[in-house]
């Protein structure tokens, strides 16, 4: 029991420093996140995808204002769940709780399809509906067998996937000034061209690149680890967030200056599948462009390996989630509450993920399901800013000025950018999200009695 309880304190120590946590919220998002987005936010955009990266970037920075705000307020969690049930309404907090619980499911789903477009660019020999088994195959058998993506393999990752990204921003550069001087490197074309720019085609890609920045949260779970935590956890969430907005930003403006004619990677298809095919691999193509194949092929791999992990990872990380929930009775404990023996891994939960997982990935596109992952996360962010209005600034009987502009208003323009870029998504986002949302609400009703009982817990810490 004192080995336990010495065990704990050391786990609980605070040791980690703001630039300590800021390094693990980019590693989170991934220096490449921007990357695999870029085909789609162009041409959803009309040529105006750095745009759309830097408004999704002051959504961001403010949301992290109040996920800073409400990890000081409530440091043991790191949840919305926790923050919008502590902060608004047990209730509506499990509805934030099910919006997240969606992502979790749908991330596995990108992550297939991502690499099964990545492998396929790379032997396109091989049929794209072969890669999507071959890697839901994979990632299940791994799964299974209880190997996971160590914390070192991480790191190596992310120091490679950087490397390969200085080295296509350097191609960029060169080959721009060769072509068109130092002038080409400097255009305001990529911000703002009137003869393609519109409010509500930035509105509409924005609400797609925002999935840039998803799993900066990440970062308040770590609120109890962390020196000076009430500073320390606001100005890493929102560094974080003008970090990955400022480097992802660039490597899109440098995209877009080497292939300035955002309609030509589509020009002439007229199959829809063939169209979606070129713009996830446009980024590719602006690298074989700048670069060569061999500029192409590294980032081809690079995207594929950093998939790979994160697909394994994601799988792993839903698995958990659902373990965690059948644990505790929140689903059927028998079936999502089991562990193998054999790898002590939650297998029924792998084989169920893997299985939403292929028919995810058989049933949707890239943008897709990026946009329903963005549907659950912004709900969410949503209603973390409210909660931290109504924690700061409604609770307060502080109603000056002052306190207008510091506890209502940032997180009043997080929710009113956050809720413009959600109502931005398509119809068929909110009917497949809407679905989600209402079997939860349903759920939650008959757990509940009728909303007359305590709410049903869901735990996010140990995914």
């Amino acid at each position: 029991m004192a080995a336990t309880t010495t065990q704990s304190e050391v786990k609980l120590k605070r040791v980690l420093s703001l630039s300590d946590l800021i390094i693990y919220g980019i590693i989170l998002i991934q220096p490449v996140a921007a990357l695999p987005l870029f085909g789609h936010a162009n041409n959803i955009s009309k040529g105006h995808a750095v745009t759309t990266i830097l408004v999704a970037m002051v959504a961001m920075i403010f949301t992290a204002i109040s996920y800073g705000r409400m990890a000081n307020r409530y440091p043991e969690a790191g949840s919305a769940y926790t923050y919008v049930g502590k902060g608004i309404n047990p209730y509506l907090g499990f509805v934030a709780g099910w919006s997240m619980f969606m992502d979790y499911m749908f991330i596995p789903i990108l992550c297939v399809i991502f690499t099964s477009i990545a492998a396929n660019h790379l032997l396109p020999i091989i049929p794209y509906h072969f890669w999507i088994f071959f890697f839901v195959g994979g990632f299940t058998m791994l799964n299974l067998r209880g190997i996971r993506v160590a914390s070192r393999t991480n790191w190596v990752l992310i120091i490679v996937m950087s490397v390969v990204v200085f080295y296509f921003m350097a191609a960029a550069i060169r080959y721009v000034f060769l072509k068109e001087g130092i002038g080409g490197l400097l255009s305001s074309r990529p911000f703002y061209n009137s003869e393609s720019f519109s409010f509500g085609a930035i509105g509409s890609a924005t609400a797609l690149a925002a999935l840039t920045y998803i799993g900066f949260d990440g970062l308040t779970t770590l609120s109890e680890e962390v020196k000076n935590p009430r500073r320390n956890v606001l100005i890493a969430a929102v560094l974080t967030c003008v970090i990955t907005g400022i480097w992802s930003g660039a490597q899109i403006y440098l995209a877009q200056i080497s292939w300035p004619d955002w309609a030509s990677f589509t020009q002439g298809i007229t199959d829809v599948a063939a169209k979606n095919n070129a713009l996830d691999t446009a980024i590719m193509s602006v690298a074989n462009r700048v670069g060569g194949p061999l500029l192409d092929a590294s980032l081809s791999i690079t995207l594929l390996v950093g998939s790979i992990g994160s697909g394994i990872t994601g799988q792993l990380g839903a698995a958990r989630l659902l373990y965690g929930m059948g644990r505790d009775s929140v689903i059927p404990k028998k079936i999502f509450g089991h562990l193998s023996k054999k790898s002590a891994t939650p297998s029924y939960n792998v084989l169920f993920i893997g299985g939403l997982a292929l028919l995810g990935a058989l049933l949707l596109n890239y943008e897709e399901c990026a946009r329903l992952i963005n549907f659950g996360a912004f709900f969410a962010f949503m209603g973390v800013n409210i909660a931290s209005m109504r924690e700061y600034f409604f609770k307060s009987k502080d109603k000056s000025v002052k306190s207008f502009l510091r506890n209502f208003l940032p997180p009043a323009i997080g929710f009113a950018i956050c809720l413009i870029i959600w109502l931005n998504l398509p119809l068929k986002t909110f009917i497949i999200g809407g679905g989600w949302m209402l079997a939860g609400i349903i759920y939650l009703a008959i757990r509940t009695k009728g909303f007359r009982k305590a709410t049903v817990m869901m735990d996010f810490s140990n995914t």
